[in-house]
Protein backbone atom coordinates (compact mmCIF):
# COMPACT_ATOMS: atom_id res chain seq x y z
CA UNK A 1 0.00 0.00 0.00
CA UNK A 2 2.11 2.38 0.75
CA UNK A 3 3.97 2.33 -2.65
CA UNK A 4 0.73 3.52 -4.09
CA UNK A 5 1.45 6.80 -2.03
CA UNK A 6 4.97 6.84 -2.21
CA UNK A 7 7.72 8.32 -5.37
CA UNK A 8 11.03 8.07 -2.48
CA UNK A 9 13.96 7.47 -5.01
CA UNK A 10 16.26 4.17 -4.55
CA UNK A 11 19.95 4.61 -3.84
CA UNK A 12 20.93 4.30 -7.98
CA UNK A 13 17.66 6.59 -8.81
CA UNK A 14 18.99 9.29 -6.76
CA UNK A 15 22.63 9.12 -7.30
CA UNK A 16 21.40 9.46 -10.92
CA UNK A 17 18.84 12.36 -10.63
CA UNK A 18 21.99 14.01 -8.58
CA UNK A 19 24.22 13.92 -11.67
CA UNK A 20 21.30 15.02 -13.87
CA UNK A 21 20.78 17.57 -11.64
CA UNK A 22 25.08 18.72 -11.41
CA UNK A 23 24.75 18.51 -15.05
CA UNK A 24 21.88 20.71 -15.79
CA UNK A 25 23.39 23.30 -13.21
CA UNK A 26 26.86 23.12 -15.40
CA UNK A 27 25.61 22.94 -19.05
CA UNK A 28 25.83 26.45 -20.79
CA UNK A 29 22.02 28.12 -21.43
CA UNK A 30 20.48 25.21 -20.54
CA UNK A 31 21.40 26.03 -16.64
CA UNK A 32 20.06 29.68 -17.05
CA UNK A 33 16.56 28.67 -15.81
CA UNK A 34 17.58 26.80 -13.04
CA UNK A 35 19.65 29.33 -12.12
CA UNK A 36 16.50 31.55 -12.01
CA UNK A 37 14.88 29.71 -9.72
CA UNK A 38 17.50 29.93 -7.43
CA UNK A 39 17.52 33.11 -7.56
CA UNK A 40 13.63 33.76 -7.19
CA UNK A 41 13.88 31.42 -3.94
CA UNK A 42 16.56 33.27 -2.90
CA UNK A 43 14.91 36.72 -2.83
CA UNK A 44 11.54 35.23 -2.28
CA UNK A 45 13.57 33.93 1.24
CA UNK A 46 14.60 37.83 1.67
CA UNK A 47 10.93 38.96 1.21
CA UNK A 48 9.41 36.17 3.37
CA UNK A 49 12.16 37.15 6.32
CA UNK A 50 11.01 40.89 5.53
CA UNK A 51 7.58 40.30 6.54
CA UNK A 52 8.39 37.55 9.29
CA UNK A 53 10.03 40.62 11.31
CA UNK A 54 7.92 43.69 10.61
CA UNK A 55 8.60 45.22 7.03
CA UNK A 56 7.56 45.64 3.96
CA UNK A 57 8.36 44.72 0.60
CA UNK A 58 8.54 47.19 -2.53
CA UNK A 59 9.54 44.50 -4.69
CA UNK A 60 11.91 42.14 -6.30
CA UNK A 61 14.62 42.37 -9.64
CA UNK A 62 16.40 39.26 -11.23
CA UNK A 63 18.77 39.39 -13.87
CA UNK A 64 19.58 37.04 -16.75
CA UNK A 65 22.89 36.04 -15.06
CA UNK A 66 20.85 34.25 -11.69
CA UNK A 67 21.97 37.97 -9.76
CA UNK A 68 18.78 39.26 -7.83
CA UNK A 69 17.95 41.96 -5.77
CA UNK A 70 14.68 41.97 -3.04
CA UNK A 71 13.59 45.90 -2.24
CA UNK A 72 12.33 46.46 0.98
CA UNK A 73 11.80 48.36 4.57
CA UNK A 74 11.93 48.29 8.02
CA UNK A 75 12.51 44.58 9.51
CA UNK A 76 15.49 42.43 11.06
CA UNK A 77 18.65 43.16 8.88
CA UNK A 78 20.83 40.15 10.38
CA UNK A 79 17.70 38.03 9.41
CA UNK A 80 16.85 39.16 6.35
CA UNK A 81 20.31 39.47 5.09
CA UNK A 82 20.96 35.44 6.09
CA UNK A 83 17.70 34.40 4.67
CA UNK A 84 18.50 34.34 1.08
CA UNK A 85 20.88 31.08 0.89
CA UNK A 86 19.73 30.17 3.96
CA UNK A 87 15.71 29.72 2.75
CA UNK A 88 17.32 28.99 -1.01
CA UNK A 89 18.25 26.07 0.25
CA UNK A 90 15.25 24.95 2.75
CA UNK A 91 12.83 25.45 -0.48
CA UNK A 92 15.04 23.30 -2.48
CA UNK A 93 14.77 20.72 0.31
CA UNK A 94 11.10 20.98 0.98
CA UNK A 95 10.86 20.88 -3.18
CA UNK A 96 12.10 17.72 -3.14
CA UNK A 97 10.28 16.09 -0.01
CA UNK A 98 7.21 17.11 -1.57
CA UNK A 99 8.04 14.99 -4.60
CA UNK A 100 8.69 12.09 -3.24
CA UNK A 101 4.62 11.52 -2.36
CA UNK A 102 2.98 10.48 -5.22
CA UNK A 103 -0.67 11.65 -4.20
CA UNK A 104 0.01 15.29 -3.89
CA UNK A 105 2.86 16.14 -7.04
CA UNK A 106 -0.11 18.02 -8.87
CA UNK A 107 -0.98 20.17 -6.21
CA UNK A 108 2.47 20.61 -5.30
CA UNK A 109 3.51 21.78 -8.69
CA UNK A 110 0.50 23.76 -9.23
CA UNK A 111 1.09 25.15 -5.71
CA UNK A 112 4.77 26.32 -6.57
CA UNK A 113 3.34 27.69 -10.18
CA UNK A 114 1.06 29.93 -8.10
CA UNK A 115 3.25 30.96 -5.89
CA UNK A 116 5.73 32.03 -8.85
CA UNK A 117 2.54 34.02 -10.00
CA UNK A 118 2.04 35.45 -6.99
CA UNK A 119 5.21 36.99 -6.86
CA UNK A 120 4.94 38.28 -10.17
CA UNK A 121 1.49 40.18 -9.37
CA UNK A 122 2.37 41.62 -6.40
CA UNK A 123 6.64 42.07 -6.31
CA UNK A 124 7.33 42.50 -9.67
CA UNK A 125 7.62 45.72 -11.66
CA UNK A 126 10.40 45.51 -14.74
CA UNK A 127 9.83 43.74 -17.70
CA UNK A 128 12.62 41.58 -17.31
CA UNK A 129 11.75 40.33 -13.78
CA UNK A 130 8.22 40.02 -15.22
CA UNK A 131 9.36 37.58 -18.32
CA UNK A 132 11.80 35.69 -16.27
CA UNK A 133 8.77 34.67 -13.76
CA UNK A 134 6.26 34.01 -16.17
CA UNK A 135 9.04 31.37 -17.49
CA UNK A 136 9.70 29.94 -13.95
CA UNK A 137 5.81 29.76 -13.42
CA UNK A 138 6.21 27.71 -16.66
CA UNK A 139 8.67 25.54 -15.41
CA UNK A 140 5.85 24.53 -12.97
CA UNK A 141 2.98 24.38 -14.57
CA UNK A 142 3.92 22.92 -17.97
CA UNK A 143 4.65 19.65 -17.03
CA UNK A 144 1.23 19.22 -15.32
CA UNK A 145 -0.01 18.48 -18.79
CA UNK A 146 1.73 15.23 -18.61
CA UNK A 147 -0.46 12.26 -17.33
CA UNK A 148 2.51 9.84 -15.54
CA UNK A 149 3.01 11.54 -12.22
CA UNK A 150 5.66 9.23 -11.98
CA UNK A 151 7.71 11.61 -14.13
CA UNK A 152 6.41 14.87 -12.47
CA UNK A 153 8.10 13.53 -9.12
CA UNK A 154 11.13 12.47 -11.12
CA UNK A 155 11.43 16.11 -12.19
CA UNK A 156 10.43 17.94 -9.19
CA UNK A 157 12.99 15.98 -6.90
CA UNK A 158 15.66 17.12 -9.68
CA UNK A 159 14.27 20.75 -9.83
CA UNK A 160 14.19 20.39 -5.83
CA UNK A 161 18.48 18.91 -5.96
CA UNK A 162 19.42 21.55 -8.66
CA UNK A 163 18.26 24.27 -6.51
CA UNK A 164 20.46 23.26 -3.44
CA UNK A 165 23.39 22.57 -5.62
CA UNK A 166 22.96 26.40 -7.28
CA UNK A 167 22.35 27.29 -3.45
CA UNK A 168 25.81 25.71 -2.09
CA UNK A 169 27.32 27.03 -5.22
CA UNK A 170 26.39 30.59 -5.43
CA UNK A 171 28.24 32.35 -1.42
CA UNK A 172 30.83 30.86 -3.55
CA UNK A 173 31.07 33.87 -5.10
CA UNK A 174 30.93 36.32 -3.16
CA UNK A 175 34.32 34.87 -1.68
CA UNK A 176 35.68 36.96 -4.46
CA UNK A 177 33.11 39.89 -4.48
CA UNK A 178 34.62 43.30 -2.72
CA UNK A 179 31.77 45.12 -0.77
CA UNK A 180 28.90 43.59 -1.98
CA UNK A 181 26.71 40.45 -1.27
CA UNK A 182 25.01 39.43 1.85
CA UNK A 183 28.11 38.33 3.61
CA UNK A 184 29.49 41.64 3.23
CA UNK A 185 26.28 43.36 4.43
CA UNK A 186 26.17 40.55 7.58
CA UNK A 187 29.86 41.32 8.17
CA UNK A 188 29.48 45.17 8.53
CA UNK A 189 26.25 44.05 10.82
CA UNK A 190 27.63 41.84 12.98
CA UNK A 191 31.31 42.39 13.03
CA UNK A 192 31.82 38.91 11.94
CA UNK A 193 33.89 38.02 9.13
CA UNK A 194 31.89 37.39 5.75
CA UNK A 195 33.57 34.09 4.79
CA UNK A 196 32.07 32.75 8.05
CA UNK A 197 28.74 33.40 6.81
CA UNK A 198 29.63 32.03 3.55
CA UNK A 199 30.85 28.74 5.38
CA UNK A 200 27.37 28.43 7.30
CA UNK A 201 25.71 28.73 3.95
CA UNK A 202 27.39 25.69 2.23
CA UNK A 203 27.32 23.96 5.54
CA UNK A 204 23.41 24.29 5.60
CA UNK A 205 23.14 23.47 1.95
CA UNK A 206 25.14 20.22 2.53
CA UNK A 207 22.55 19.57 5.55
CA UNK A 208 19.48 19.86 3.42
CA UNK A 209 21.74 17.49 0.48
CA UNK A 210 22.14 14.96 3.38
CA UNK A 211 18.46 15.18 4.37
CA UNK A 212 17.31 14.49 1.02
CA UNK A 213 19.80 11.57 0.78
CA UNK A 214 17.85 10.24 4.18
CA UNK A 215 14.51 9.85 2.02
CA UNK A 216 16.12 6.84 -0.31
CA UNK A 217 14.39 4.12 0.17
CA UNK A 218 17.23 1.56 0.24
CA UNK A 219 14.68 -1.21 0.34
CA UNK A 220 14.29 -0.43 -3.46
CA UNK A 221 16.43 -2.39 -6.06
CA UNK A 222 17.16 -4.97 -3.80
CA UNK A 223 17.44 -8.37 -4.70
CA UNK A 224 16.81 -10.92 -1.54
Amino acid sequence: MPSAVSATPSRSRFMLELLVAFLLTRFPYISVPFKWLESYFHELSHGIATLLTGGMVSHIQLFPNGAGLCFSQGGSSIFIAYAGYFGAALWGYVIFLLATKKSIIRFTLSLLGLTVAASLVFWARDLLTIAILLVLAIVFLLPLKLKNSSVLNTLLRILGLMIILNAMASPMVLLGLSGQGDAVMLAQLTWIPAWIWVMTWLLFSGVMLWLCWQKVDYKKGVIK
